[in-house]
């Protein structure tokens, strides 16, 4: 078969960013894209795109400078290894070892606050991709307004969505997510586990329509509530998420309430939505991206596979498992979106958002990019409406 090169080297460039080893690039261009290329191949493509692992490394300052970066930012809470990735895949050539001895240099104290001894937990058994989908809400950042609801596949722990809104508890809104799961899969997992809250009763009711016609042995048993510690797969996730992510915007919102420039009021919430909500959901799908692509390690639990989620849900052969994506008719999935809720184009209240843009437009001030200028916008946004009442 011909193969485009120029498609060729956009796929191994695209295979290599992710930080994927040789033999997962051919497998992933053998089995996603139907390329079938040798490792030598390979290697020669490697070599004239100039993409190497172990030489022509990057400049120390400009990893450094990276590092920095990242530290001022939610990757303060990352180790060595998932910083190592990070800057794979911002285009560094550098090794962990580098990275570990200059995060010891940047921050010796996050350094010694990661140096804790892991959980024991229970076994848990999956048989293959998309046989269980565990869904549930983060509420750490529910007081400040944030709103985070995610799932996650039990086999390959890759996550099937996760987003910030302005609400958690819209049993329209969180359906909205699982359709377009579905829709962008063509189908539904065999199960779903969640707790009982009311915002998954839609979801519920979708799940159990979806799967009507079918006959395997869990149709009549498609959706599974019960209690937080059944539902261990994401309730351990969001403890990697707070580590790796929203403790950093849990301390900038305790340092707002701790200084009584924040409340909790109506107001106050809707600010920080107006000002916080568009960064924190752009950072969630960079923080979806990193778990996606790096490596889960071997653990005692001998049931569970270790390797790459996007890996092992992709190519679940090759862990000793087998696809469990049950298909949903177009007919149906659209028959479902018609009764979900979108994410609407404004992050807080319609009349605090027309007020912000108002004050913004007066002042000449634009939408913030980085944590830094969320706050300062918030800061001035509350100074400035509140002379307003």
């Amino acid at each position: 078969m011909e193969v485009n090169m120029s498609r060729l080297s956009t796929l191994i460039r695209f295979y290599f960013t992710l930080g994927l080893r040789h033999w997962e690039i051919l497998l992933s261009l053998s089995n996603i894209n139907g390329i079938v290329i040798s490792a030598s191949t390979l290697r020669r493509h490697l070599k004239t795109l100039r993409l190497f692992r172990r030489k022509e490394h990057s400049d120390l300052l400009d990893v450094a400078v990276f590092l920095q970066d990242q530290l001022n930012r939610y990757g303060m809470l990352h180790g060595y290894k998932m910083m190592h990735l990070k800057c794979i895949q911002a285009g560094y050539v550098v090794t962990q070892e580098t990275i570990r001895q200059l995060l010891k240099i940047l921050d010796p104290h996050g350094v010694q606050l990661r140096r804790r001894n892991r959980l024991r937990r229970r076994l848990y058994h999956n048989p293959g991709p998309n046989f269980l989908w565990h869904v549930d809400s983060y509420d750490k950042l529910k007081p400040y307004g944030i709103c985070i609801n995610g799932a996650i596949d039990g086999f390959s722990r890759m996550l099937i969505w996760l987003h910030a809104y302005s609400t958690s508890s819209d049993p329209k809104v969180i359906a909205g997510y699982f359709i377009d799961a579905v829709l962008s899969r063509n189908g539904t997992a065999t199960r779903i586990r969640s707790d009982l809250g009311t915002e998954n009763c839609y979801m519920e009711q979708m799940q159990m329509f979806m799967r009507h016609d079918h006959t395997d042995d869990f149709s009549r048993n498609c959706y599974l509530y019960g209690s937080s510690n059944h539902n261990q797969r994401i309730e351990h996730w969001w403890g990697f998420l707070r580590k790796q992510h929203a403790q950093f915007w849990i301390n900038l919102f305790q340092d707002l309430k701790d200084s009584d420039d924040f409340s909790g009021d109506f107001l106050d919430k809707s600010l920080i939505q107006f000002t916080c909500l568009e960064i924190i959901e752009r950072e969630l799908q960079d923080v979806v991206h990193l778990w996606n692509t790096h490596r889960i390690r071997p653990s005692r639990n001998a049931v569970s596979p270790c390797g790459r989620p996007v890996m092992m849900y992709t190519l679940p052969q090759l862990f000793g498992a087998r696809e469990y994506l049950k298909e949903a008719s177009q007919q149906k999935i659209q028959a479902c979106r018609e009764e979900c809720r979108e994410r609407g184009p404004y992050p807080c209240d319609n009349t605090v958002f027309d007020i912000c843009c108002l004050a913004m437009a007066e002042n000449s001030l634009h939408p913030p990019t980085s944590p830094e200028e969320a706050i300062d916008l918030y800061m001035f946004l509350r100074a400035y409406i509140r002379t307003q009442i």
